[in-house]
């Protein structure tokens, strides 16, 4: 890791935002569960009830929200780890510094801004 990033702020910065994503995560998990049990009280045919393809709609939104959220956690996770091992701030693809303002926008960014625009992107569980 670079000298002039501080360690324990941006284990700080990491850790609060897994605080704030694990938090979103129970939340989308109870909307989820909750469209779930009221889909279930009532008899719904989606395709001749008119309220069907809303409520399909919503438990579809909701549960790509959570997948972005557990994805998030996930990287999030990876750059605790990379924190751990002093690879916090290093490309994983050039291997050169990610700038500071990069990491502060995204404190889990495994990639400079050369590299994420250069290549497609891809989830945080996946390597490059």
């Amino acid at each position: 890791m670079r000298p002039h990033i501080s360690t324990e702020s941006v284990r700080a910065r990491l850790s609060a935002r897994r605080t704030d994503t694990r938090g979103r995560i129970e939340a989308l998990e109870r909307d989820f569960e909750a469209i779930v049990e009221a889909n279930a009280l009532v008899a719904v045919d989606d395709e001749h009830d008119p309220d069907g393809s809303s409520t399909a709609f919503e438990r579809a939104h909701v549960a790509s929200l959570l997948e972005q959220a557990r994805e998030q956690l996930l990287g999030l996770d990876q750059a605790l780890e990379r924190l751990e091992q002093g690879d916090y701030g290093q490309c994983e693809v050039c291997g050169e510094a990610i700038p500071v303002e990069r990491l502060e926008v995204r404190p889990a960014a495994r990639t400079c801004v050369r590299c994420a625009t250069a290549r497609p992107r891809s989830r945080p569980g996946r390597r490059p």
